[in-house]
């Protein structure tokens, strides 16, 4: 079925234009377009960006259904604008076999929200002391591109420097989780004065950095590509730049959360602030959203990561580190870079779309708002508010920062290849627009079925 989005603009430039929609494309853009028998959607001046992609997801399935499943994550992502995320390796089973690889992604292809691309463990078990079989995963159905024992270091430099060499065989990337374990060991805070006078152990830079450094030497010395995880130092980026001047094929992402708070929030000992790495100072939060604009770091990844309720109503030490991210994203870059002047609506698509797609290679999603591309694409309405309430959220973990904050810009509807899988705030890919919308529910596609 075709669909004709009218009065839209165009990364939120020029004249209102309408948009075709047909056979997974964009066949027309143009005034006043006759659509035919297309279903019609008024833009009503809203943007059209390239759908977004997340290179750095926890969807927890399999092991933890209790907390987030492939399916609603997938439907968080459409609501946030996601067309495609990658969904870390630190599952139960651990993704370190192409059996769990290539599940992930079958199952991501079932429930149809989103493409779910399933990241590749980088040893086995994620224990740091042996390379798992990356070729397999990478040759497998999931066709695994990107590799990453997030959530823990690979911190043996030979380990890393063999992923590294068999990385750039395979023509995958390794998504370095940066931190240093021996100068972390029962840290849960940034080490600042903050962090001193509340009584929580510091977790200091330099934890990060001197991972960050290391492997751009191991990435340089292999002629191998490396990724940064969710960057959260001044010092971070000052590395970056360094390496990125040698000429050594690195680059970064940092997370929305890292862009808009800091570590003053440590102050009430609410767990949902816990997260790795920490929240930092406001120095550093004020050097990432420079060197995301400046493109010293390339992308914007939300390292989403569901808790249940138990892992954090406790003291801040005994919590799971991480904080909820899909549907939120977005309104976070537009409030920390969109309006202090930091980056214009292209530059959102630049940091969301256009780059996670070239950094893992990704040839259908991150494309141009042209005839004849992928109609991958978010919808978004620049000019409403809403407020954040984690009961309102299609995850099944409710650990959001960002509970009762009022934030700029919503996504309103998420097209994968033509089709709709969010609209108004409701999420599915099972249905047709007119059954799935009409009652207003927050629904899922697909249980337990293609």
């Amino acid at each position: 079925m075709s669909i004709l989005i009218k009065n839209v603009l165009l990364y939120g430039e020029g004249d209102p234009v309408d948009v075709l929609l047909g056979d997974g494309e964009i066949r027309e853009i143009g005034a006043s377009l006759d659509g035919g028998d297309a279903e019609i959607i008024d833009g009503a001046g809203q943007f059209l960006l390239p759908g977004f992609i997340d290179l750095h997801t926890h969807l927890r399935e399999p092991g933890r259904e209790d907390t987030e499943t492939i399916e609603t994550g997938s439907a968080a992502a459409a609501l946030g604008g996601y067309t495609a995320v990658f969904a870390m390796a630190n599952t139960s089973p651990v993704a370190d076999t192409s059996v769990i690889t290539d599940h992930v992604w079958r199952r991501g292809q079932e429930v149809g929200l989103v493409d779910v691309h399933p990241v590749g463990a980088v040893t086995v078990g994620l224990e740091g002391k042996q390379l798992a079989e990356m070729g397999t995963m990478a040759a497998g159905l999931a066709s695994v591109r990107m590799f990453s024992d997030d959530g823990h270091c690979v911190y043996d430099p030979l380990i890393m420097r063999r992923a590294l060499e068999y990385s750039n065989s395979l023509g995958v990337l390794i998504a370095q989780h940066a931190e240093e374990p021996r100068l972390t060991k029962g840290a849960v805070a940034h080490e600042g004065p903050n962090a001193a006078r509340l009584g929580l152990a510091g977790w200091p830079r330099a934890a990060e950095e001197s991972i960050v450094a290391r492997d751009a030497l191991l990435a340089r010395d292999a002629g191998a590509r490396v990724h940064i995880c969710h960057a959260s130092t001044a010092g971070t980026v000052e590395l970056l730049k360094w390496a990125k001047s040698q000429g050594i094929s690195i680059t970064a992402e940092v997370t929305p959360h890292h862009l808009l708070l800091d570590d003053s929030r440590l102050e009430t000992y609410d767990a949902v602030n816990r997260v790795n790495p920490p929240l930092r100072e406001s120095s550093d939060v004020a050097a990432l959203r420079q060197a995301l604009a400046d493109g010293v770091i390339d992308c914007v990844a939300t390292d989403h990561a569901p808790h249940a309720e138990q892992d954090k109503c406790c003291e801040f030490a005994a919590a799971r580190p991480g904080m909820l991210g899909l549907e939120t994203a977005l309104s976070i870059i537009v409030q920390t870079m969109v309006r202090p002047g930091l980056l214009d609506w292209r530059g959102v698509a630049r940091v969301m779309s256009e780059n996670p797609a070239r950094i893992v290679g990704l040839d259908d999603q991150g494309r141009p708002l042209a005839v004849g591309e992928p109609a991958n694409l978010a919808l978004i309405d620049p000019d409403t508010e809403w407020t954040v309430r984690a009961k309102e959220l299609a995850s099944i973990a409710k650990n959001t920062p960002f509970e009762e904050m009022t934030l700029p810009a919503k996504v309103t509807a998420t097209f994968l290849r033509g089709r709709i899988t969010s609209r108004d705030g409701v999420a599915s890919a099972a249905r047709g627009a007119d059954e799935v919308f009409a009652g207003g529910d927050r629904r899922v596609g697909n249980r337990g079925g293609p």
